[in-house]
């Protein structure tokens, strides 16, 4: 209840719980001029079936009392516990005590299991057959929705098996992206390049990492490679760590190779946001995350992979 941003919304909430209790009382009680009848019971005048006739018959005495009782039993449970409002209830009872509590407790027992590794270089718990199946565990649960299963990624999404890094894969700066998050932006040039210009522009990135290309597009396009695009991606187009720059000399691409591809991401931009996890995961968790994530590249010779 401590969604409620004023103290009208608790009262309203514990308005609408006790009236509602005290008119279903009520409409128990009006009603006790049925319990009672004299003579016959009313028909009201249904038939079905020819001759299955339905009549008025007063309310069961049991019946009545089990109302009543639900009644006085909801009384009382509102009472005792939350749900008037803000009312926290006689026994004071809360279920984010309670999940606060349940999740220390596991943290606890996490540290138990997580101390040992703790105290090791990340490499050697990287190098740990133990500690990398928790930290696929962690990654199949916090990870794979973006990157994939097999952490190979996707459009628009990083693959975390090569050696080709957006701001680096060195131990420190992989817990630094998983616990702080990044977002990358590559601005829009549309206001400043058209269509034709991004298109010789497109030929010049293509021919950095030695695609087809048209040398004369690409000539056209290198003069406004290095007045416009130089300043994150370098002179020679390797990008970056700094900044998050691409390196565009090599075959790894984030949104694909394709001039139409490169086009659009001149003249729309990208926005990637790799969320913070520091509200998610504990130090213990995100370190072991770390260490599998930079053992993905580096124990087994994955090598370099397609950021297709």
């Amino acid at each position: 209840m401590s969604d409620f941003f004023t103290d009208f919304w608790s009262y309203y909430i514990a308005a609408i719980a006790l009236v509602g209790i005290v008119w279903c009382v009520w409409l128990l009680f009006s009603q006790r001029k049925v319990t009672k009848v004299v003579g016959a019971p009313e028909d009201t005048g249904h038939v079905w079936d020819g001759d299955l006739r339905e009549l008025n018959n007063p309310l069961p005495r049991w019946w009545m009392w089990m109302f009543l009782l639900a009644c006085i039993f909801g009384l009382g449970y509102l009472v005792l516990y939350p749900g008037l409002g803000s009312y926290a209830g006689v026994l004071k009872t809360s279920s984010r005590v309670e999940l606060e509590a349940h999740r220390q407790a596991a943290e606890q027992l996490q540290r138990e299991v997580y101390g040992k590794y703790m105290q090791m270089d990340v490499k050697q718990v990287a190098a740990e057959p133990a500690a990398r199946e928790i930290g696929q565990r962690l990654f199949l649960n916090y990870c794979a929705q973006c990157h994939g299963s097999d952490a190979r990624g996707s459009r628009g999404f990083p693959n975390l098996t090569d050696n080709d890094w957006l701001y680096g894969g060195d131990p420190e700066t992989i817990t630094q992206t998983i616990t702080k998050g990044r977002n990358g932006v590559m601005p829009s040039f549309a206001s400043t390049i058209d269509g034709k210009l991004a298109g010789d522009v497109a030929q010049y990135v293509r021919s950095l990492s030695g695609l087809s290309s048209d040398p004369i597009r690409a000539s056209r396009g290198e003069s406004t490679f290095k007045s416009t695009c130089a300043a994150c991606h370098g002179s020679t187009g390797k990008g970056n760590q700094a900044l998050g720059a691409p390196n565009l000399s090599d075959r790894v691409w984030l949104y694909g190779s394709s001039e139409a591809n490169i086009v659009d991401a001149i003249l729309k931009g990208h926005n990637n946001h790799m969320p913070a996890h520091e509200e998610i995961l504990t130090p213990e968790r995100i370190r072991m995350l770390t260490a599998y994530v930079w053992g993905l590249s580096n124990i087994g010779g994955a090598g370099e992979g397609g950021k297709q």
